[in-house]
This record gives C-alpha cells, structure tokens and sequence, in this order.
C-alpha cells in the first residue's frame, strides 16, 4: 500500500512538472500558428513550405517546448520568458539575464532568418523557434515576474485541483474551453483592416511591455491559494482569446516582413 501510494505521488508530481513545460498550452501555441497561416503573404507562404518541408505553423509550434527534454538544448531554457526587475519600466541590458531571454531570443530568430549566409537548418530550426516564442510573448506571465517564476510559485485551485496561476493561464483555461487549436483559430473576433494592422504595429518590445502590463492584472486577479473556476473562466478566458489572436496577426506580420 506504502508503495502504491509513492508510485501515485511520484506520477502527479510529474504530471504537474510535465504540464508547467507548456507555455500556452500546446493548443494554445497551435491557434497562434494558425491563425497566422491565415494572414501569411503569398511569398510568405511559399518560402515557409519550403523551409519547414510542408508542415503547418501550427504543427511546428510546439518545438521550442518539445525539445526541452534534450539536455542539448538546456541552453534555450531562459528564451521563453522575459521579466523585469521591480520597479523598472523599462528594459534594460544590463540587469537582462545574461543567458538570453524571450526579447533576445525573438531578436536572434529574426536575425537569424535574414541572414542570407545563415544554413537551412539553422533557418528551419530558428522559425520553429520563432513560432513558438511569439506565442509565449503573448502569454502575459512570460513577460511577468522573476521573483514568483512568472506565477509558478504562486498556489491557487482551478475547480477542485490544486495548481498555480500561470498554469491557469498556459492551459488551464484553454482546456476548459474545451476547444481544437483549429476551432480557436477559427472562431476569433471579426476585426477591420485598422484594427488589425494596429495590433500588428509596434515592435518586439512594445508587445513585451503590453504583456508586462497585463500580467500586473493577472497578478491583482487571485489570492493566493483562491478557488478558480467558473466566474475566472468569465472575466479573462476573453483575454487569452484576445491574446492567440494577436499572437497570430503579429506572428504572420514579422514572417511577411522577414519574406517580403
């Protein structure tokens, strides 16, 4: 009984490490690709084909998260979020983590991928991660807090289970939802050519300091320890919508620039 009862605890507590890998959730990463291959130029379209040999950026999107298990990419750990030191407002070099973070990692991708002496592989391998790190961008706690890890050392209960609120974001809410990455991608809000080519204005930074802004509301939206269900569902799963659909129209804007 003793030992059934470690084997159980051994597998939650690997369920609940396994599910904090995820950054928006797997389908939260494939509705931001997706939503992106829809708003792709021709020629956009047609060098990403080749690049990635047909797979969609949905299917790609998901690689950054994927290859963390390979101790040969450790090094891209600290690329999937950026955090500010309290009190700043503005970025700064040199108080920025100097193994690299989610601004400077979007900053190589982009570099990475005009450079016309850059190989196929490494162009392939740095969209992929492109892909995916717009999408963590838009996660508000990617861009929060280094002292609470982004939310993850923050408790709370989603329902009846216990979990901490950056997990509420990355997927929990996303699993609630209880919809495919495509019906995502599909059903997002109706917007006019302004509306959309303001949301794709600005730079990585800009989009940095946006998300570093929400995430103080996502601080200031649950105590520690609170129940989270129904009514939290209510108030912010518009938002995550809100934040995979300009994840995808300002993915699609930095790919028709790079291939334009």
């Amino acid at each position: 009984m003793k030992n059934l009862l470690l084997i159980t605890v051994f597998f939650l507590g690997l369920s609940i490490s396994f599910a904090s890998e995820y950054d928006w959730g797997q389908n939260g990463h494939r509705a931001t690709g997706e939503i992106a291959q829809n708003y792709l130029s021709k020629k956009a379209k047609k060098e990403i084909y080749k690049l990635l040999q047909g797979k969609s950026l949905a299917l790609v999107s998901t690689y950054a998260d994927e290859i963390k298990s390979d101790s040969k990419y450790r090094e891209y750990g600290p690329w999937h979020y950026v955090n500010m030191p309290p009190g700043e407002t503005k970025y700064n070099l040199e108080t920025a983590n100097p193994d690299g973070d989610l601004l400077a990692a979007l900053k190589k991708c982009k570099a990475v991928l005009q450079d016309e002496s850059a190989s196929r592989e490494e162009k392939e391998f740095y969209l992929k991660m492109l892909v995916h790190f717009v999408g963590d961008l838009h996660q508000p706690l990617h861009a929060g807090r280094g002292e609470d890890k982004g939310g993850n050392d923050i408790q709370v209960r989603w329902y009846n289970d216990g979990t901490n609120i950056h997990s509420v974001w990355d997927t929990k809410m996303i699993e609630s939802f209880n919809m495919s990455y495509t019906e995502l991608a599909e059903n997002t809000t109706d917007l006019t050519k302004e509306e959309k080519q303001q949301i794709a204005s600005g730079t990585f930074e800009d989009w940095m300091y946006e998300s570093n802004e929400l995430s103080k509301k996502v601080y200031a939206s649950a105590e520690i320890g609170e129940k989270l269900g129904y009514r939290y569902m209510y108030d912010w799963f518009p938002v995550v919508r809100e934040q995979l659909q300009k994840g995808g129209i300002r993915l699609a804007y930095v790919l028709n620039e790079i291939y334009k």
